[in-house]
């Protein structure tokens, strides 16, 4: 899994891809040129303390990873969570996200 590190890149993909929302997670999709997706994750202060927004990241991430296969290649994602992301476990975040690829039809 390829990830977006440069402040650059999460505002080229906030300004110019198209964004997808639910309960949970805002997700930005924009295309990157390239054959693989390299993907972002934003969790911001007002979601919790560090611990609360560490352990949001880790389960994005862990989905990211799981269902790595089923996304279509080229895009950037950043996926942003809200505040709601902090009171759910694993399964949900898995189906918010899953839910949101499929809306966004980068799903193969």
């Amino acid at each position: 899994m390829e990830s977006l590190k440069k402040n650059a890149d999460f505002k080229n993909c906030y300004q110019n891809g198209k964004s997808y929302v639910n309960r949970h997670l805002v997700m930005y999709v924009c295309g990157n040129g390239k054959d693989g997706n390299r993907f972002g994750i934003s969790v911001s202060k007002k979601v919790g303390n560090s611990v609360v927004r560490h352990r949001t990241t880790r389960l994005i991430r862990e989905a990211v990873r799981l269902h790595e296969t089923e996304f279509l290649p080229g895009h950037d994602i950043v996926f942003v969570a809200r505040v709601r992301a902090k009171e759910i476990g694993y399964f949900r975040m898995e189906n918010a996200l899953l839910h949101l690829i499929k809306k966004a039809g980068i799903r193969k």
